[in-house]
């Protein structure tokens, strides 16, 4: 079958069209027909060479997001059948091979039904980052009706997700943004009030706190100063949650304000094999949310075939793109 190999870690001209054996399968698992994939900042890092920890060993294949139709269904597998149109976040990592390719083969327990509304390249952005702002929201931020939550980063893929989710669960939103069109899409998304934080000071780009002195929950997306800002942002019993927590922080506010204070690494499932299961039961109610039309994927105006996943990977490199990429298999 075809596949996009990774060659050596690197530019993304590191990527190059081969053939590859088609999977055969094996219990617990199915074949899927990859229709569309999408590119989440994780794929960028490894093909780079800065995460070569959780890297495919080399030739290999990238990629984890997928949307695809079940060709083939292994033994102890049950809720799935051939023609089930799915989707998942399913390798790319370690030893779990990527999807850019035609087949893949992947652990029934990372997928769920495709939601019936969305076309296969809107399904293929919403695993990863999904995923992600639940785990944020719900697992750690236990978001509830009663709350103000703010999402820095409303526009991006996972926080694009974090304003659509904490919305359909009744919370006021407020959101952190680069430019006054993405204040229109945050808006769009369900966002109560958008703050810029290019055009004005550092001092000024902390939002005004609502009443109470603060948020109930804050879901820093950016990490770095944002992640601190979020530690001012919080109101006292507060919580604060990162995706993108990397680096040395002053915890002194989380002390003296009493914060709880969550990281979250959706990957962990997959590079542990445990607690698989969870992914597939977030996604399924990732499904009822986007049949509901309470979810809608951002997607950036420019889409890419598998072949051009190396000018996929530029777009997003270079800062420019709005809400997920996404690639269509056109094999």
């Amino acid at each position: 079958m075809k596949a996009i190999i990774l060659q050596e870690h690197g530019s993304p001209e590191s990527f190059c069209l081969s053939e590859i054996p088609k999977p055969k399968i094996e219990p617990g698992k199915v074949i899927i027909q990859v229709c569309a994939t999408s590119v989440n900042p994780v794929d960028c890092k490894i093909r780079s060479g800065i995460l070569r920890g959780i890297s495919p060993k080399l030739p290999g294949v990238l990629h984890g997001d997928i949307a695809g139709i079940i060709v083939e269904v292994g033994t102890g597998v049950s809720g799935f059948k051939v023609g089930d149109e799915i989707y998942g976040c399913v390798g790319g990592f370690t030893d779990m091979p990527g999807v850019l390719v035609e087949y893949a083969m992947v652990d029934v327990r990372l997928v769920a039904k495709k939601p019936r509304n969305l076309s296969m390249l809107e399904t293929a952005a919403l695993p990863l980052v999904s995923i992600t702002a639940w785990n944020a929201l719900v697992d750690r931020g236990k978001v509830s009706c009663d709350q103000k939550v703010l999402i820095y980063g409303g526009t991006g893929g996972v926080g694009h997700v974090a304003i659509q989710l904490a919305k359909a669960l009744g919370a006021e939103i407020h959101t952190i943004i680069s430019s006054a069109r993405k204040a229109e899409i945050a808006k769009a998304l369900g966002a109560d009030k958008t703050f810029s934080y290019r055009h004005e000071t550092h001092e000024q780009s902390r939002p005004e706190l609502p009443e109470e002195n603060g948020y109930d929950l804050v879901f820093d997306t950016v990490g770095g100063g944002c992640l601190d800002q979020s530690f001012q942002a919080a109101k006292e019993y507060g919580t604060v949650v990162s995706i993108a927590s990397r680096a040395s922080h002053d915890l002194t506010l989380v002390h003296v304000k009493s914060l709880s204070l969550h990281v979250v690494f959706m990957l962990l499932p997959l590079l542990r094999n445990q607690y698989r299961e969870k992914h597939g039961q977030i996604l399924s109610q990732i499904t009822n949310l986007a049949d509901q039309g309470k979810i809608i994927p951002l997607i950036h105006e420019q889409s890419f075939s598998f072949d051009e996943v190396g000018k996929a990977h530029d777009c997003w490199e270079s800062g420019q793109a709005t809400g997920k990429i996404v690639l269509e298999n056109k094999w």
